[in-house]
């Protein structure tokens, strides 16, 4: 009898155990989540994104022969002129032979001259003729390409700039077209920036640009837009490049050196949004926010392109995916999954004093 008490006291207690074991999985099972509105930008006038300055003009200059560079005239950071003399090829070898083409050219076109007046006199045949005219237009082709390449042992500076760099030196041999210096125009630089395709489909409605320098704080730089690439590179980023308007009460900015860029929008159509920054949540380097979907009482996740941080713990971004109301996760966003069921956390009542429950 005290056994069958027993047993029926065990299985009572694991039925118990069970069903608060049950309890807590399905409690455990809908996590709470505390939820925020997306409102449109306040501050929509512009967008930021890092640039870096470039040279209008940044080329790497070569022989279009080759040969052994006989000497190099200038030093890397020079200022040069165009049209100046850089570097000079030892000249011995294309001077011998544009000689003996000269020489030949001389005797070809004396006997080709004697049988084009003998043909005019009627002295000689049609056919002699032709063949003095083409000979001589065959040697006057060949005098005038060994000339060219006399010439091209000499390298000049195609425009006014600074020399860069030296990838040669005196006495070594290169090969045509090796570069053998790297120069930089003088003229005013560009400012190259990288855009997400985010930010690229709206670039119709761009209507201004501004650069700023650590460097030189509190002074901004106007751009203009010289270009932007219609097709994405590996990062899957646009490239936009912009010219710097001269101002002679502006510093020039060097090339190399970093700047931030702002673009202004056409304020009536730019997507720009603001959410809490801790509603972004990044999975496979893209960045992501879960919607409430208040109909199923689950999350959605949909992909945002992130801007730039605000000062009151929130955060620009750009998405096609998300409309101005929308309800998103703004915490504990690591911590569900796309289609997840949960439930809101209540909201703050009156009598909560100090928001401390």
């Amino acid at each position: 009898m005290r056994r069958v008490h027993f047993l029926l006291s065990t299985i009572s207690c694991l039925c118990l155990l069970a069903s608060c074991s049950g309890n807590a999985t399905k409690q455990k099972s809908i996590q709470t989540v505390k939820v925020d509105t997306v409102t449109a930008n306040k501050d929509k006038s512009f967008i930021q994104y890092p640039g870096r300055v470039k040279a209008a003009q940044d080329i790497s200059l070569a022989f279009r022969v080759s040969g052994v560079i006989q000497r190099i005239y200038v030093k890397d950071g020079a200022k040069v002129k165009a049209g100046q003399l850089l570097a000079e090829l030892d000249p011995s070898d294309y001077q011998v032979q544009l000689d003996a083409t000269e020489a030949k050219y001389h005797e070809v076109k004396a006997e080709a001259d004697r049988v084009i007046a003998l043909y005019k006199d009627g002295g000689t045949t049609p056919n002699n003729y032709d063949k003095a005219v083409y000979g001589l237009k065959q040697i006057t082709a060949l005098y005038q390409h060994h000339k060219d390449e006399l010439q091209y042992t000499k390298l000049y500076a195609p425009f006014s700039g600074f020399i860069q760099k030296h990838l040669f030196e005196a006495h070594e041999t290169v090969g045509a077209g090796m570069p053998v210096l790297s120069m930089v125009g003088s003229g005013i630089p560009e400012v190259e920036i990288n855009l997400p395709a985010a930010a690229y489909i709206h670039k119709d409605h761009f209507i201004g640009f501004h650069c700023t320098f650590d460097l030189y704080p509190g002074k901004k730089y106007p751009l203009k837009m010289i270009g932007i690439t219609p097709k994405a590179n590996a990062n899957q980023l646009y490239t936009i490049r912009l010219q710097l308007v001269a101002d002679k009460d502006l510093p020039l900015p060097s090339p190399g050196m970093n700047t931030m860029v702002s673009i202004y929008y056409d304020e009536g159509n730019a997507r720009l949004m603001q959410i809490p920054s801790s509603a972004m949540c990044r999975v496979d380097k893209k960045t992501y926010v879960f919607v409430y979907l208040a109909e199923s009482k689950t999350v959605c996740r949909r992909e945002v392109e992130f801007i730039r941080p605000l000062s009151d713990g929130k955060s620009i971004v750009v998405s096609e995916n998300l409309e101005v109301g929308d309800l998103i996760v703004s915490g504990g966003v690591n911590h569900i999954e796309d289609g997840e069921t949960v439930k809101l956390l209540p909201p703050v009542t009156d009598t909560n004093i100090g928001g401390l429950l």
